[in-house]
């Protein structure tokens, strides 16, 4: 008996490594990687009104393309990337948005002669010959030029005023562990580890793709049996929170401090969140971090006239208010709100970038959204935390403001979980006076091209959780108009947080600042759809690295010819999303997309160094 067990599991194994290997690297549909299309750089465009011809193309019914192939829900990176993808085979796309611009995270706004990105912040990964790059170069037709940051990239900041502790991150797979040796001598084992651990996490992630891509019985099957665990350290070190990883590493505290500070990259504290995201996050910056040369704008800038070579269209203030579906329960087409009508489009398929919340609870009609299945991965997923956002335009150069392209990390403590949680539960008028954790960039002082766009000027984005709760009791007013308590209220967080920079910043004054204005968890609702004022989707905390649920929160819904992209089909962030647009666009053309840009990544490495003129 056992060795005919023997043999059944030894014939099993071959048959599942045969299929995995099928579905891997097997393809049958178009390759939107196939050729290099890169062509060489136009002159930079910084004019706002012909950029505006390209990202507010309002709605109107005569702008609708015949004949769709598919549309898309959202122009965040995630729809958007997923539209390029699918326009590069030849795909006429329809992309709506219900904001004003196209590019959800990666649009920017002007107030007062200032321009402000409102999400983009610093990517990773961006070495000319890494794959990620090679994808974004192919989605822009290399037109999207990319700004190294400083090195250090991030400073760590921790303590009271009369006790600050400056801790610089330098990227480098050897420099970052060196730099932090220098900073806490006698630390070196602990350190060692610690990349070692992020290193080999990091490096499982391919599993999470396959979970998303292979038929569903195979994801389930590798799920149950717990042999995703055993094929991905990732999945082995998902289930394991941050500070407790961390907490066995090192006694040191500041360092533990160290160790975690990126967590505000994707939006839970320490205790709750996987170590394996993190590690994703940690090694995203390993070889450095960027900026795009021009400001976020450029991203959809060069990516929508892709989508409309192949027939297809961005289209603004188009405001999607419901999924249609045929008799057969199949997605045929959307509804889209022109004033108080409705004006009906239909295509073969609808891909939604609005987030698993908005889909499932808003977009689909009742009878749908309570069958079991969409209630199986409703029940899994939660609700990200709330982000604020503050904007600050400054008179004066970076020199002379002192800012550099990096950005700070400031927490009044090193005991990072304690200060996070009693902020997030406190009352929100103790909250809004002592901020214990902020985000500080100078996105002018990233953007080479800034001064010739606006010479004398300076920008600084200043990024917090919020609890939506906080703000909550005004998410009906009117955007501009939400009251004189809501003022008062995003003026004490603002006050509090403006202390936290004039003291950081010594050569930032009040005289300086031209403009200040702040953006509340119910802000993001208004401007990107988020349904609590979540600035990086669904909750990233340690259930959402489980195996189970990334096999069944996947592209394809359990409703036909309706698919999910962006942050919640992947990860969160702009790599996230992307990686979702590629997950979707793997499902929907039947090919491993993410192999198809390694495999481009590898021909093209030799022309990259020519294309650039070096």
């Amino acid at each position: 008996l056992s060795v005919t067990m023997l043999l059944s599991v030894g014939i099993i194994s071959v048959a599942l490594v045969v299929f995995i290997i099928k579905y891997v690297f097997g393809s049958s549909g178009p390759n939107p990687f196939e050729k290099d299309t890169r062509v060489p750089l136009k002159p930079i465009v910084h004019h706002r009104k012909e950029k505006n011809k390209v990202l507010k193309q309002g709605f109107l019914v005569s702008k609708v393309p015949e004949n769709l192939d598919a549309i898309i829900i959202g122009s965040g990176i995630g729809g958007l990337g997923l539209a390029v993808l699918l326009a590069k085979v030849g795909k006429k796309v329809l992309v709506l948005e219900q904001h004003d611009r196209a590019g959800g995270c990666c649009h920017t706004f002007c107030e007062k002669g200032f321009e402000f990105d409102v999400g983009i912040h610093y990517i990773g990964d961006l070495l000319d010959h890494k794959p990620f790059r090679c994808m974004l170069d192919q989605m822009t037709d290399g037109q999207l030029q990319w700004e190294p940051l400083e090195n250090p990239f991030d400073q760590v900041v921790i303590g009271p005023p009369d006790n600050r502790r400056r801790y610089p991150i330098y990227s480098g797979s050897r420099r970052f562990p060196e730099e932090l040796k220098k900073c806490f001598p006698g630390e070196e084992a602990a350190i060692d580890q610690y990349l070692k651990l992020v290193k080999k996490a990091g490096r499982g992630v391919w599993l999470l793709a396959l979970l998303k891509i292979c038929p569903a019985p195979l994801a389930k099957f590798l799920a149950a049996t717990g042999l995703a665990k055993r094929l991905s350290f990732f999945f082995k070190m998902a289930s394991r929170s941050l500070t407790e990883v961390v907490n066995q590493l090192t006694d040191n505290k500041d360092l533990r401090a160290v160790f975690s500070y990126i967590f505000g990259t994707y939006g839970n504290m320490p205790k709750d969140a996987s170590f394996s995201m993190h590690s994703l996050l940690v090694a995203h910056y390993l070889n450095g971090a960027w900026y795009p040369r021009g400001g976020a704008t450029e991203i959809a800038y060069h990516m929508i006239p892709i989508i409309e070579k192949a027939g297809g269209a961005v289209l603004v203030r188009a405001p999607v208010n419901r999924i249609l579906f045929n008799e057969a329960r199949e997605a045929c087409g959307v509804s889209v709100l022109k004033g108080q009508e409705e004006v009906h489009i239909r295509a073969p398929m609808v891909i939604s970038d609005a987030g698993i919340f908005n889909t499932y609870q808003t977009l689909l009609p009742k009878e749908l959204r309570a069958l079991p299945d969409i209630q199986k991965q409703l029940s899994l997923m939660k609700n990200g935390e709330g982000g604020l956002s503050i904007f600050l335009g400054l008179a004066g150069t970076k020199e002379e403001l002192g800012l550099k392209a990096d950005n700070y990390w400031i927490f009044s403590e090193n005991n990072l979980d304690e200060l996070v949680e009693k902020y997030l539960s406190g009352e929100r008028e103790d909250s809004a006076r002592k901020v214990p954790l902020l985000f500080v960039a100078s996105p002018s002082a990233k953007d080479p091209t800034w001064e010739e766009r606006s010479p004398g000027k300076s920008t600084l984005s200043l990024v917090t959780f919020a609890n939506y709760k906080w703000f909550e009791e005004w998410k009906e007013d009117k955007v501009t108009n939400r009251g004189a308590e809501y003022k008062e209220l995003k003026q004490a967080f603002m006050d509090s947080i403006l202390e936290v920079v004039l003291d950081v910043f010594p050569k930032i004054t009040r005289e300086k600042i031209e403009y200040m204005d702040a953006g509340t968890p119910i802000t993001n609702t208004h401007y990107i759809g988020a349904p609590r004022g979540e600035i990086y989707g669904a909750d990233h905390g340690t259930a959402r690295f489980s195996p189970e649920l990334n096999a069944t929160v996947r592209p394809q819904t359990p409703l036909r010819n309706l698919y999910l992209t962006g942050q919640d089909a992947f990860l969160c962030g702009f790599a996230g999303a992307l990686a979702g647009a590629l997950s979707c666009g793997s499902v929907i053309l039947n090919r491993n997309l993410h192999l198809d840009a390694i495999s481009l990544a590898k021909r093209t490495k030799p022309t990259s160094s020519r294309m650039k003129g070096d």
